[in-house]
């Protein structure tokens, strides 16, 4: 198979892995104070990602190191067009980080008010930018052979902001759904709770997104070149009313699960889309950075694609066993007894 193709589709799998285990931890901050209604219930919220959140971020350093070895002029150009968004969302993450190491380090009620506060913050801003960011790819970014002409305000043009709206309650529901997971009692029974008050706002801004990209973007033209990938466009919309259909039986689990293949289909079906794009030009198609105008040499792709098929499954392994090691609820008898507690 063209190694172009490899890369461009291990680069979905690398944006797809992240959302999908970052997703219900950026949606757990935003709901921070919502689900948490004293300080036990947020401490058990914090502790149900504590073990496995910053293993997530790993997905996120390899998708854009494989975006910086594969293409790197899509990297260069990416992250000097979109400096202030990335650099917006980077401090985010930072912040968020350093909310949970910091947050139980004083007991004062405003210490932790504070770094509550941050966790909400800087769960959102990440949502909403990297939704923004990629509503932006799929619409196209106004670039010619001056470079790119917009700003950060043109980023938020009424298609970005949809995306970035479908981000957020994309997790918000992932979240909610985890948070039902991990936790027992009051706090597990809201959660759900939540899940299912979030479930409908999530399908009206789905619907309205798939109808937008029609006019907004060219995403549908390979789907009409070739019907068979509409069956993953089709798979997420599914995955999304099985959400509703097994929180309505009391599949907790199940509905999770859906709702992982939920943001797994959307990711794909954005690449599916783009493909051979990846930041396309909505000025002139000459200027659109393609996975062959913008990756590295054929030598290096080889290399890459040796080392990816080594290491990508160990890694895959590790995180199977970091989740099946933390597998089952935190509540507030498990911390009492956990030294090691956030």
């Amino acid at each position: 198979m063209d190694l172009h193709i490899v890369w461009f589709v291990l680069w979905g799998v690398l944006w797809g892995g992240y959302f999908m285990l970052d997703g219900f931890v950026l949606g757990g901050g935003m709901l921070h104070r919502v689900l948490g209604r004293d300080d036990t219930d947020r401490r058990v919220l914090i502790n149900s990602y504590g073990p496995v959140w910053d293993g997530n971020e790993v997905w996120l350093v390899t998708a854009g190191g494989a975006t910086f070895a594969a293409f790197p002029t899509t990297y260069a150009l990416m992250f000097s067009y979109l400096y202030t968004p990335l650099l917006l969302l980077l401090f985010a993450l930072i912040v968020r980080g350093v909310s949970f190491e910091f947050r139980g380090k004083e007991d004062g009620a405003l210490w932790k008010g504070c770094w509550d506060w941050a966790i909400v913050i800087s769960s959102f801003i990440p949502a909403l930018l990297f939704g923004v960011a990629f509503g932006n790819i799929f619409a196209g970014l106004p670039m010619d052979e001056a470079g790119y002409h917009g700003s950060l305000i043109y980023l938020l043009n009424p298609y970005g902001v949809v995306s970035g709206l479908l981000f957020v309650l994309l997790f918000l529901e992932h979240g909610a759904l985890y948070a039902a997971l991990k936790s027992t009692g009051a706090l597990s029974r809201r959660a759900e709770e939540t899940a299912k008050a979030t479930w409908i706002p999530l399908l009206v801004v789905a619907v309205g997104f798939l109808g937008y990209s029609y006019f907004a973007t060219r995403l549908y033209d390979n789907y009409l070149a070739a019907p068979v990938f509409a069956v993953v466009p089709l798979l997420a919309v599914a995955a999304l009313l099985a959400v509703r259909l097994f929180l309505a039986k009391g599949k907790t689990l199940a509905a999770f699960t859906a709702s992982c293949a939920t943001i797994l289909g959307v990711v794909f079906t954005g690449v599916i889309g783009l493909f051979p794009n990846l930041i396309p030009s909505n000025l002139d198609a000459l200027y659109s950075l393609t996975i062959y105008n913008s990756s590295s040499s054929d030598y290096t792709l080889r290399i890459m694609t040796f080392v990816a098929f080594i290491f990508v499954p160990i890694v895959i392994a590790y995180k199977i066993w970091v989740y099946r090691l933390f597998r089952g609820r935190v509540s507030a008898e498990t911390l009492a007894g956990d030294h090691e507690a956030y």
